[in-house]
């Protein structure tokens, strides 16, 4: 899979993303990275990106010109799924980041100043997606953890890819409790059933801890769990 990352800030991008398993996953080549400098592609002498807005305001905004030639140079006449990274989008989960990791190339656009001119966002995005509801400086950010998120559901780049089936938010359910050695650490024991062998009473042990751990942490994946599982008459 490969990623583009329109950006002001290449730098920022390859060097949060070089290291750990996104790192080795480009150094098998199981994913790349093209981090693009829009200001690259402007036509001002001074590499300005960026202007006043219409109608008065603060701060500045990004200009439409650098940012739509910069996805064309990128798309080179293909249609690639293109992602801004905005406040405003829909909240990034990991039903989102499946369905992104099954594209050949994505796009993601990070935005700066206050925004980018709209008529550009009109021609260019596909999608518009949030990573919570605040607001950062800028885009890389919140494009390197999508980036993240999405890579590792890329076949290859686990080293085990069955850990990607069974972690938070897999079936609406936060991950159960992991433990490694010592068996005892701090007077607190490994659970003894992790220590059986019995691979079906660890599975739902696990399951029980998953949903409980859900119930108490995050009620409204329990609630949506429970409606998918028509388990409503049971619960409580």
């Amino acid at each position: 899979m490969k990623f583009h990352v329109l950006t002001l800030f290449p730098e920022m991008i390859i060097n949060g993303l070089s290291t750990s398993i996104t790192g080795r996953a480009m150094e098998k080549e199981i994913i790349s990275l093209d981090a693009v400098n829009i200001r690259d592609y402007t036509i001002s002498k001074h590499k300005k990106v960026d202007d006043y807005p219409y109608g008065g305001g603060a701060g500045m905004l990004m200009q439409a010109q650098p940012v739509y030639d910069a996805h064309k140079a990128v798309c080179k006449g293909r249609n690639i799924r293109t992602v801004y990274v905005t406040p405003q989008g829909s909240v990034f989960n990991q039903k989102m980041a499946q369905e992104f990791a099954k594209e050949e190339e994505l796009i993601l656009l990070c935005g700066h100043y206050e925004g980018i001119d709209e008529r550009v966002l009109e021609e260019v995005v596909t999608d518009y997606v949030s990573i919570g509801d605040y607001v950062l400086t800028g885009g890389e950010l919140a494009a390197m953890v999508m980036i993240d998120a999405i890579a590792r559901l890329v076949p290859g780049v686990l080293n085990n890819d069955v850990s990607a089936e069974f972690e938070s938010f897999q079936d609406d359910l936060l991950e159960y409790p992991q433990y490694s050695r010592p068996e005892v650490w701090m007077d607190k024991a490994v659970p003894p059933v992790l220590l059986s062998g019995h691979h079906v009473n660890i599975e739902k042990w696990r399951l029980a801890q998953s949903i409980e751990r859900t119930k108490e942490r995050r009620p409204d994946l329990y609630e949506r769990w429970l409606a998918n599982h028509d388990q409503g008459s049971k619960s409580k």
